[in-house]
């Protein structure tokens, strides 16, 4: 006999409340009715899933495990019934959605509330973490990620190239001269991110073809948040996505430099979502949604000026 789909239910709500009267609150049972349920697919497991405390419900070690699996079994039947009762329909339901702290703090959050007042029925659950996702694992419906394509079991359609820049303060820029070419690098302050060597490599076109440059400084960091916000503060160049860094640029806060001489080393961003979900109505939706309103790269047109420092000095 299987597990039905009422008691998976009833073992999920019950470890994510951490209450078996929560649990039977939301699924509108008795406390009774579901810790009879729990009960009945322990015995049938031949093993307990919840250690039950007079406070609080945890998984057990076999729990943990199979409440992973349980998830990813509930999304699979919610999304088929969505898929079969829901295609002519308009989008409606949660959609969970996955993306980088940098691109999704400053590029995918401001734009957020346009896709929800077209869609006020779909209730977007926006995860942000620069970790890779499981898509299949964590139940995910898209994750938005750069760089190159490292799951082939998921769909990825491309949004957009994304260039890097390099750039510093115009304090920073003022008190330390603005470098004129790449080897001009030697003599100033690169803070870079921490655990990624090749992202201290940093490379240019010169006219003997494609050359790194190795750059150093006394910080790095883990964090694209932080890398900006040290080179807003007048700490030293950084080089970095340009998706990145729109507010400051538009704002005159970040200036960029060696322009003419540095590769773009472009990376492709893409939206990655399981086969087959993009029949869902939400997640043709979101990804139609975000094709409109990343394709032409809109952090590019927000440039205007591009301010200089006063009185620079020349580097060295």
């Amino acid at each position: 006999m299987t597990t039905s789909h009422l008691e998976m239910d009833a073992f999920v709500r019950s470890a994510d409340l951490g209450s078996f009267t929560a649990a039977a609150r939301a699924l509108q049972l008795t406390p009774s009715a579901l810790s009879k349920l729990i009960g009945r697919l322990e015995a049938r497991l031949g093993v307990r899933l919840l250690h039950r405390t007079t406070r609080k419900l945890a998984p057990t070690v076999e729990g943990t495990l199979y409440l992973e699996r349980c998830r990813q079994i509930l999304n699979a039947i919610g999304d088929a019934e969505s898929e079969v009762s829901r295609l002519r329909e308009r989008p409606r339901g949660k959609l969970r959605l996955h993306a980088g702290v940098a691109f999704g703090t400053r590029q995918l959050v401001p734009r957020l509330p346009h896709f929800s007042q077209r869609y006020p029925e779909v209730q977007v659950e926006l995860n942000i973490d620069d970790r890779t996702v499981d898509l299949f694992r964590d139940g995910g419906d898209i994750a938005i990620r750069t760089g190159p394509l490292r799951d082939a079991a998921l769909v990825a359609k491309k949004l957009c190239d994304i260039g890097r820049l390099i750039c510093a303060s115009p304090t920073y820029l003022s008190r330390r001269g603005i470098p004129r070419t790449p080897a001009d690098l030697a003599t100033h302050n690169c803070i870079t991110m921490a655990g990624i060597p090749n992202l201290s490599r940093w490379p240019f076109d010169t006219p003997s073809g494609k050359k790194h440059f190795d750059v150093q400084g006394n910080i790095t960091v883990n964090n694209a948040e932080c890398l900006v916000r040290l080179a807003v503060m007048g700490h030293g160049l950084i080089r970095i996505n340009e998706a990145a860094i729109s507010d400051e640029m538009q704002q005159g806060l970040l200036i960029p430099v060696l322009s003419d001489h540095q590769c773009r080393d472009a990376v492709a961003l893409h939206a990655l979502y399981p086969p087959g979900h993009d029949r869902l109505p939400r997640v043709s939706a979101m990804l139609d949604f975000l094709e409109a309103t990343f394709s032409s790269a809109p952090w590019r047109n927000v440039y205007p000026g591009r301010a200089r420092p006063s009185r620079p000095t020349r580097a060295g």
